[in-house]
C-alpha cells in the first residue's frame, strides 16, 4: 500500500488538496482533523494538565491555548509531547483499516511533515504552495489572525523553498481549484502507473 505524505505551510492550500486527492478515490487521514478530535475527546485533560485553564465545556479551547502558546513558545514541545503519540496511534490505525481494505494507496495528511521527521514514514512527497502573497493574504483573512501570530506559526515551519525542493510532486494552488484538482488527478493517475509498474514494492 503506498503511502503519500502531504504537506504545506500555512495558507497554502493543503486542506483544499486533501479534499481533492478523497475525490480522486484516495482514502484520507487528516492530522488535523484528528486533531480537533483529539482536542474534544481523549486529549483534553491532558492538555489542561499541561496549559491550565485551556479547556472549557470538556473540551480544549484553541485560542486560549493559542494565547498562552504566543507568551510561552517553549510550551509547543510540550503540547507536542502530548498531541503526537495520540495522533501516531490514530495514523496506525487508520492504515491498518485500509491494509483490510485492500487500498492500493493512502494519504497522510501531515502539516508538520518534515519537522517532526514523518518523511520517513511516507513513500511519496506531495508538497503544496503558492505566492507568498497568496499565502500571506489568506492566512491574515483567517478571523483571529494578526501579522504577529502569522510570522510565529511560520517560523515555526520549515521553508516553502525548502519543502519544494524535497518534494516527490509539487502542487501550486496560486490558479484556480478546478486548476488545483486537475493536478491533483495527475498525480493520482501517474502514482496508479507507477504501482503497476512495481515502482514501489517495498511500500
Amino acid at each position: 500500500m503506498l503511502k503519500i505524505g502531504l504537506t504545506g505551510s500555512i495558507g497554502m492550500g493543503k486542506s483544499t488538496a486533501a479534499k481533492l486527492f478523497a475525490d480522486a478515490g484516495i482514502p484520507v487521514n487528516d492530522s488535523d482533523a484528528v486533531v480537533h478530535d483529539l482536542y474534544a475527546g481523549e486529549a483534553a485533560l491532558l492538555v489542561n494538565a499541561a496549559f491550565p485553564g485551556t479547556m472549557k465545556d470538556g473540551a480544549v479551547d484553541r485560542r486560549e491555548l493559542g494565547r498562552l502558546l504566543a507568551l510561552d513558545p517553549d510550551g509547543f514541545k510540550r503540547l507536542e509531547a502530548i498531541v503526537h503519540p495520540l495522533v501516531r496511534k490514530r495514523e496506525t490505525e487508520f492504515l491498518k483499516r485500509q491494509r483490510a481494505a485492500s487500498a492500493d494507496m493512502v494519504l497522510l495528511d501531515i502539516p508538520l511533515l518534515f519537522e517532526t521527521g514523518a518523511e520517513a514514514r511516507v513513500d511519496v512527497i506531495v508538497v503544496v504552495s503558492t505566492d507568498p502573497q497568496i499565502q500571506r493574504q489568506r492566512v491574515l483573512a483567517r478571523e483571529g489572525m494578526t501579522e504577529e501570530k502569522f510570522d510565529m506559526i511560520l517560523s515555526r515551519q520549515t521553508p516553502d523553498t525548502e519543502k519544494r525542493r524535497r518534494a516527490d510532486y509539487l502542487i501550486d494552488t496560486s490558479h484556480s481549484i478546478a486548476t488545483t484538482r486537475e493536478r491533483v488527478f495527475e498525480i493520482v493517475a501517474e502514482l496508479k502507473t507507477r504501482i503497476a509498474k512495481g515502482d514501489f514494492r517495498n511500500a
